[in-house]
């Protein structure tokens, strides 16, 4: 605003100038455009890519039209966060970004999902934008048209509901930095922005120019969770088509897409030169604009491991950015349906011109809708994707299946050896699985409590306020690096990883060999050879930040006990009662669910109702692809406890050549 005070927009507050679409008489061609003030975006056709845009200072409606190569852009690379990443978190940045990450379960791929995206704008970008908040507002939504557009062909919708320009001065502190600027960021969400305003996922948008040759960073895996479900991106070219490439990426990383890297052998239908995929580690010209065959596998293994709980329900139509139109594919007020542009509609319920519905039909939409009819109250809509999520149940008024809802922090899973976190069933074994591979194990405790009492690179509780490794204490052991057995000769994870074994006497005789890792992506985020919040560290005990502590922290105890030991309680402190008895509290007589999740059919099987209800208990194995592993980039640290008893001297068996000088640096000094 003029006196200088950060700005926030939510809904209606432009006109809707954003389409997506394609050139006539050309079905393989590719149109992303703005006409919000002149005709501005991105034309591919016939295996040319073209930008068009506005000519600056020309009043008489002037237009550049270019071939992308010519794009100014600052090289750079995606400071890839915490998790299996297969490339180095800073590597330089000279073709587009690739893929996705892991795995699903209800078929997850044909349910559309709805990412509800907050943009924010740091100062320095404010300024860079000469100052004009009305640019800057256009600039941030034309990223997100673009992303959205790029998110379509894996049936998912980015949804704009809100962009903030902080045109005084930062929230938070934004520096070169970009880990610190992550860290800051992410904290400011969860503790300021999301209480305030619901949404799926925030992406800073900075004018600072980061360190090196970032311009990315998000943690892996993190969607719709509260502490780190989003990212920072660098506005490093003049057209913001650089930027949403770049936060296209940072979001497939939230989505726990890794790296398309050679080692991996991804399909990318795009060669390079035509743009290659958005989840290489690096980005060029031309942009690419799809997504690779290891990002969609990557992005089937995360849905079905529960990665996204949030996307399941269609965005609030009112807190939409742009304001509304018929065609954009959200039924918003005055709407009966919206199939799309006319020339897109399939939908035998709805009339695309009038977004209106043809003739008897009561809904086009939903789960819930069939045949232009609403489904019976009770028929499964959405069945649960893994042992800590719950089913859906269509409610005979609403053509949409209820929003997606899971068993609330805390909850035991996986036969007792584990406990629900973010929809999640966190333990040791999967962890180890996701390291490893196929048939690795959790250590014995001794290996977690003598490696992470060292407080070094390979045996620690994270980090403290000064960037030092924090010593874990005894009772926190299980809580710091992950210690495992088994599984394959080298980290399955990708080719930084690093291979710490500890051999430990027993005063029995005998030893005992712990497996650790260490990934060297830089200082980026908790590398993934960390124990995941949420994970068991003992009876009725659980990891939260780096410290085990007692599970009832959750409260899971006293929401459970409203239900009359009739239901479970899911994630709004709900109870999900079980087939025969109704909510809220499970006392009486009825049909099952929940508030939130609708009834349960009663014309089911009984065993069909108890299999629900079993089904948070059920076993679930992740199934981990074990990569082929590249000679001379893979490390093995062997230490022995036996002449000390404390934490080992480290000795090598490979070359140190791959990894970055500084932490070359650290080995060399524990060599001596």
């Amino acid at each position: 605003m003029e006196d200088g005070s950060a700005v926030s927009s939510a809904h209606n507050y432009t006109k809707n100038c954003y389409y997506h679409g394609e050139v006539q008489a050309h079905p393989d061609s590719d149109v992303t455009l703005s006409v919000c003030s002149g005709l501005r975006g991105l034309i591919a056709v016939e295996n040319k890519t073209f930008v068009i845009e506005p000519v600056s200072g020309h009043a008489d409606g002037a237009h550049l039209i270019y071939h992308v190569e010519e794009l100014k852009l600052a090289p750079g690379a995606c400071g890839h966060s915490f998790n299996g990443s297969s490339a180095a978190p800073q590597t330089h940045i000279n073709q587009p970004f690739q893929a996705f990450h892991k795995r699903d379960k209800r078929n997850t791929q044909k349910t559309t999902k709805y990412v509800e995206l907050i943009i924010v704008a740091d100062n320095r970008e404010f300024q860079k934008q000469g100052r004009d908040l009305e640019k800057v507002k256009q600039r941030l939504a034309e990223i997100a048209n673009y992303v959205d557009k790029f998110y379509r062909a894996l049936n998912i919708r980015v949804a704009l509901v809100g962009l903030e320009v902080w045109s005084d001065s930062d929230k938070c502190p934004v520096s070169q930095d970009p880990f610190n600027t992550l860290h800051e960021f992410l904290d400011w969400r969860k503790v300021k922005l999301l209480p305030q305003r619901p949404h799926d996922n925030a992406q800073l948008i900075s004018g600072v120019y980061f360190q090196g040759t970032t311009i990315g960073m998000a943690p892996i895996m993190s969607m719709c969770t509260v502490e780190q479900s989003g990212g920072i991106v660098m506005d490093h070219s003049d057209n913001p088509l650089g930027a949403a490439v770049t936060l296209a990426h940072e979001l497939g990383h939230n989505f726990g897409m890794n790296h398309d890297t050679p080692e991996r052998g991804c399909g990318c239908r795009m060669t390079v030169d035509r743009g290659g995929c958005i989840m290489t580690p690096s980005t060029g010209y031309p942009f690419p604009k799809v997504f690779s065959t290891c990002s969609k596998k990557d992005l089937a293994a995360s849905l079905e491991k529960g990665v996204g709980m949030c996307l399941y329900n269609m965005p609030e139509v009112k807190v939409l950015y742009g304001g509304q139109k018929c065609g954009n594919g959200y039924v918003e007020e005055g709407e009966e349906c919206d199939c799309g542009e006319p020339e897109e509609c399939m939908n035998p319920c709805c009339n695309a011109t009038t977004c209106t519905l043809k003739g008897d039909a009561v809904c086009a939409h939903g789960q819930c809708c069939d045949d232009c009819k609403l489904k019976p109250a009770g028929t499964l809509c959405r069945e649960s994707s893994n042992s800590c999520d719950l089913p859906e149940f269509c409610t005979g008024a609403n053509p949409h299946c209820p929003a997606n809802v899971y068993l609330h922090d805390g909850h035991a899973c996986h036969n007792v050896e584990g406990y629900c976190y973010n929809g999640i069933c966190q333990t040791h074994e999967q962890q180890c699985i996701t390291l490893w591979g196929t048939g690795a194990k959790p250590a014995p405790g001794i290996c977690f409590e003598r490696v992470n009492s060292a407080g070094d690179p390979y045996g620690n509780c994270g980090k403290d306020s000064k960037g030092s490794f924090a010593k874990c204490d005894a009772r926190d052991a299980k809580c710091g690096k992950i210690q495992c057995q088994d599984g394959a000769n080298r980290p399955v994870i990708g080719t930084n990883a690093v291979s710490i074994e500890t051999n430990i006497p027993l005063q029995e005789g005998g030893r005992i060999l712990c497996r650790g890792t260490h990934v060297y992506l830089g200082d980026d985020m908790p590398d993934p050879g960390l124990v995941l919040a949420g994970t068991k560290c003992g009876d009725g005990m659980v990891c939260l930040n780096r410290q085990c502590q007692n599970v009832s922290v959750f409260g899971v105890h006293e929401c459970s006990g409203k239900c009359n030991g009739r239901g479970v309680c899911n994630n709004k402190q709900n109870c999900h009662c079980e087939a025969h008895w109704a909510p809220p509290f499970c006392e009486k007589a009825g049909f099952g669910g929940s508030i939130d999740s609708g009834p349960m059919r009663l014309t089911g099987s009984l065993n069909d109702l108890k299999s629900i209800f079993t089904h948070a208990d059920r076993d679930t194995t992740l199934l981990t692809k074990q990569h082929k592993a590249l000679p001379a980039v893979s490390l093995t640290l062997i230490h022995d406890t036996a002449q000390t008893g404390g934490p080992p001297p480290h000795t090598y068996t490979q070359p140190l050549s791959h990894i970055p000088e500084r932490e070359r640096t650290q080995l060399r000094k524990h060599r001596k």
